[in-house]
This record gives structure tokens, C-alpha cells and sequence, in this order.
């Protein structure tokens, strides 16, 4: 009986083994995946804009020999600067989610107006809402709290995840802003789109750094794939909850809850690590 259980034992060890062994390898052929993946998604969006600058401003340079008109001229300066910005724009998300991954990422941490950042952020993507055919419409309580947070984070969090709404959402569809205040104090706020929805699975790719749901280069909307990564990780720094809500077909809900600034445990002034240290300044 007990050499019985010795085999047992000893069976129930090597097939624990056998499938610790099994997930450590699938775990490292996924990181192998996303990485190549990411990689040849970077190489993509970072040439793109540049060929752009590149191109563009050949052509400025031959201004002797082909005489293009102003109109001609101000177009040219128009499409390397919205490349440039791009491309500006992708090499910070790179830059922040590693700062957050190496525990570097710090926050100013003030009183801010939360309708202010809600309003700016809104504002600023009007324009492009047009231009794609999507209609962006808000729904903010009046008298939204004030929160303690970094007031430029907070415009990072909400402006990536409308600009993620409005270019997941195809051309007759709708994003939409709510925000209310919360018994406690706190404030929770929505990013609603009737776009293409994600399934679960995709949901847990969306939200991995470096991950894309469609990592093919011809997939139908370009993005380097951070900006909800970015957003989650910057609601947590501020001590805040993030949840994605999503159906295949049916459209995506990002909902941010954002504590009261009387329970935020960082001080005003005081400098918050992504590690969840503090500093006085």
C-alpha cells in the first residue's frame, strides 16, 4: 500500500510538472508571438508618417523646378505635419507604457475640474468624429466632482479611449460620453460605441501591452495598439477602476470610475510612482 502511494505521488508530481512545463512554454510562445507581431506593426506605423515627411518634403525642396502653386505648398505642410504628429504620438505611447512597466511613470497629482477635462478632450476630436461619419455626442451631469489626479493624464485617458471608440466605430455610427457623480463622491464615466465589439478573448488582447486584436498589417484601422493598455494602467495610478464591456457586432463600453478626491491617498503636490510610491515634493 505505501509503495502504492509513493507511485501515486510521485505520478501526480511529474504530471504537474508535465503541465507547469506545458504553460511556460505556451506563455513564452505567446510573448515570442506578440513581440514579432509588434515589432512588424511598429516597423509599419513608424515608416508609414515617415515616408510621409520624407516624401513631402522632397517635393517642397523642388520648389525651384516644378513652381507649385501656394495651395499646393500649404497642403504638402499640412500632411508631413499631421504625419509628424502621428508618429510623435506613437513613439510616446511606446515610451509611457515602458516607463509604467518599469515602475518610472509619476503623476502631479492636483485638483482638477472633471467637466473641464471631459469638455477639452470632447472638443478636440469633433473634427474628426466628422471627417469618418461618426456622430460624437456627450451626456455630463451638471456639477461633475472635482477629482485629484494629473489633469494631463486624465486628457491622455479620455482622449485615448474616444479616439479608440471613434476609430472602431464604421462611418453611421455613434460614441458617446456619459459621466455622473457617485454617492461616495467619486465619479464614473463611460465611453459608449456602436462599433465592431470585441469578443472576450479579444477584450484580454485588447488590454496587453503590445497586443493587437488584428495585428495584420492590412488590418482595417492603423494604431500601435497602446492606447487602452495606456488608459487602464493611468485609471489604476489614479486610484481608479477600468472595465471593458463588449459584444461582437453590438459595440464597446469602457466604463472609469475615478475615487473622491478625499480618499486618494496622494497628498497635493505629491509625486505618485506607477509603483504606487509616493514623494513629497
Amino acid at each position: 500500500m505505501g509503495e502504492y502511494s509513493a507511485l501515486l505521488a510521485d505520478s501526480v508530481l511529474r504530471h504537474k510538472a508535465w503541465l507547469a512545463e506545458n504553460a511556460a512554454r505556451a506563455e513564452t510562445q505567446l510573448a515570442s508571438k506578440v513581440k514579432s507581431e509588434f515589432i512588424a506593426n511598429m516597423s509599419h506605423e513608424l515608416r508609414t508618417p515617415l515616408n510621409t515627411v520624407i516624401g513631402f518634403a522632397k517635393l517642397l525642396g523642388e520648389q525651384k523646378e516644378r513652381r507649385w502653386q501656394d495651395h499646393e505648398v500649404v497642403e504638402y505642410a499640412e500632411l508631413i505635419r499631421d504625419a509628424a504628429t502621428h508618429l510623435l504620438a506613437v513613439i510616446n505611447d511606446i515610451l509611457d507604457i515602458s516607463k509604467m512597466q518599469s515602475g518610472k511613470y509619476t503623476l502631479d497629482a492636483r485638483e482638477v475640474e472633471l467637466d473641464e477635462i471631459l469638455h477639452v478632450a470632447l472638443e478636440s476630436f469633433k473634427t474628426n468624429a466628422v471627417d469618418v461619419g461618426v456622430v460624437l455626442g456627450s451626456k455630463l451631469e451638471s456639477d461633475l466632482p472635482v477629482v485629484k489626479g494629473d489633469s494631463a493624464k486624465l486628457r491622455q485617458i479620455f482622449s485615448n479611449l474616444i479616439s479608440n471608440a471613434i476609430r472602431f466605430t464604421p462611418p453611421g455610427g455613434s460614441v458617446t460620453v456619459e459621466a455622473r457623480t457617485l454617492p461616495d463622491g467619486g465619479a464614473a464615466v463611460s465611453v459608449r460605441d456602436t462599433g465592431v465589439g470585441m469578443t472576450r478573448e479579444e477584450i484580454a488582447v485588447a488590454l496587453t501591452p503590445f497586443a493587437q486584436v488584428d495585428a495584420s498589417l492590412s488590418r482595417w484601422r492603423e494604431g500601435a495598439g497602446l492606447g487602452l493598455p495606456i488608459a487602464k494602467a493611468l485609471v489604476q495610478l489614479h486610484g481608479g477602476q477600468f472595465e471593458i464591456r463588449s459584444a461582437k457586432s453590438l459595440g464597446t463600453e469602457v466604463a472609469v470610475t475615478l475615487p473622491s478626491r478625499f480618499d486618494v491617498s496622494a497628498a497635493n503636490g505629491e509625486t505618485v510612482h506607477a509603483d504606487g510610491h509616493g514623494d513629497k515634493r
